[in-house]
Parts: structure tokens; C-alpha cells; sequence
């Protein structure tokens, strides 16, 4: 199930305006590229901002999310005719063979239930063709990222062009062992609605990722630092056989 701020149509409708640069997501692109990719699998695609980028460039695309309202307002963006997407996820895939399959931002960490990560890297590797690899990142669970998780540090007012100001921050609720609880806070000036959205994301340690990836039938290739957050994130390469 979708967390509201992807569910919800009024949110889903302001995380682009709220999250503007997703210069994060150059280094997928670049990947994309390095690998010789011309068929790619976007898993948890949200709003389709990297999907677009890939069809932009002559890329097959294939965008997967499990949140109805961000795949609608991924599907109303110029240019969407030429992505397919899917209101669904890894595990309920049609037949593919793609070259890439990619997890970008939270995602992976977002998929917090041990059996249903499982079965998403069971869906992404028989989505692969063989020599195709799965890309994503996870957070190094050592640097303890939500830590800075709270309304002074992230509070913030967005102008968004149609809707008014929309007050914003993140607060911390839980952290349970490797699961950490969070909920972002909306407050619209224009009818005073204060919406809520709580998302958990499992911090995963490099090992147990690998093992994990060994156990689904992966050849991890390569682990890499991630550009935009050095020394804090880690992107893994996995490859299918």
C-alpha cells in the first residue's frame, strides 16, 4: 500500500513542486547510458520524473508504482505517451526482458517488509534479460540519517502555482531497529486542510543486501558511493546471469 504522500491525489499532485531538484537522479541517467540500456524497468516510479527523462533520451521505459494518484499525475506530463505505465508492482509484472531495472531515492528502503522485498527482487530479476542489472540505493545505516529528521530542519513554505502556499516539514515518530517511522506534515493556506503522511523505511546493511541480492539469484557487480550523498548512501549494481 502507498504511503498518502504518494496516494493521496492532493499530495501526489505537490511532491514535484515540493522535491524541484532531483539532481539525484543524474547518475541513473548516466548509468543508464554506461550500461548501453535501451529497455528500462523503473520500479516505484512515483510521478514519473525519471521515466521521462529515460523516454527523452530514446529509452524504452516501463514505469511501476503502487500509488494510483502519482501514476495519474506521471501519466498527465508532456511526453508520457511514450512510457508505459503500470498502476501495480515488482511482483505483478506482464512478461519483459529490459536491460535495466532501477529503484531510485527512498524506494528501495520504502519496500520495509522483509517478504515483500524478496519477492520485488524476485519480480525485478525475471523482468531482466540475461547480463540486464538491477541499480538502486539505500542509506548506510551507520551514518544515521534520521537524526536530522525534524520540523526545524526541514520546515519550509512552497508557492505551488494553482494550489497556494503549502506549509511543509518532517518529523520523526519511531525508529525500531532497522525500521525508522517518519511523518510529513501539509498545511494548505488557501482552506486551512492539514493532511499527514507516516512512511517507514528499513535501513539494510551492505551485507545483508548482497546476501539478499546472492539469495534472489543476483552477481553483485559493484557497489558505488552515491554522487549526490557521498559516504552516506550506497548504490548497488546487481547483475542477472
Amino acid at each position: 500500500m502507498a504511503d498518502d504522500c504518494f496516494g493521496h491525489p492532493r499530495l501526489a499532485a505537490l511532491y514535484d513542486p515540493l522535491d524541484p531538484d532531483r539532481g539525484d537522479l543524474d547518475a541513473y541517467v548516466r548509468m543508464a547510458g554506461e550500461f548501453g540500456a535501451r529497455r528500462v524497468l523503473d520500479i516505484g516510479c512515483g510521478t514519473g520524473v525519471f521515466a521521462l527523462l529515460l523516454a527523452r533520451r530514446g529509452i524504452e521505459v516501463v514505469g511501476v508504482d503502487p500509488a494510483r494518484a502519482s501514476v495519474d499525475v506521471a501519466r498527465g506530463k508532456p511526453g508520457a505517451e511514450r512510457v508505459r505505465w503500470i498502476h501495480g508492482d515488482a511482483t505483478t509484472l506482464p512478461p519483459l526482458r529490459v536491460d535495466l531495472a532501477t529503484m531510485t531515492a527512498n524506494v528501495a528502503q520504502a519496500i520495509a517488509d522483509p517478504q515483500a522485498w524478496q519477492e520485488t527482487l524476485r519480480g525485478a530479476h525475471a523482468a531482466l534479460r540475461p547480463g540486464g542489472r538491477l541499480v538502486f540505493e539505500t542509506r548506510d545505516p551507520a551514518r544515521r540519517a534520521w537524526e536530522e529528521w525534524n520540523r526545524a530542519a526541514s520546515y519550509g513554505v512552497t508557492e505551488v502555482p494553482g494550489v497556494g502556499a503549502v506549509e511543509s516539514w518532517v518529523e520523526l515518530t519511531d525508529v525500531r531497529g532497522p525500521l525508522v517511522t517518519f511523518r510529513w506534515t501539509y498545511v494548505f493556506a488557501a482552506d486551512g486542510q492539514v493532511l499527514t503522511s507516516d512512511s517507514t523505511l528499513r535501513f539494510r546493511e551492505r551485507q545483508e543486501v548482497e546476501a539478499e541480492l546472492a539469495a534472489q539469484g543476483y552477481e553483485v557487480e559493484d557497489v558505488r558511493d552515491a554522487p549526490d550523498r557521498p559516504g552516506r548512501e550506497l548504490v548497488f549494481v546487481a547483475r542477472r546471469p
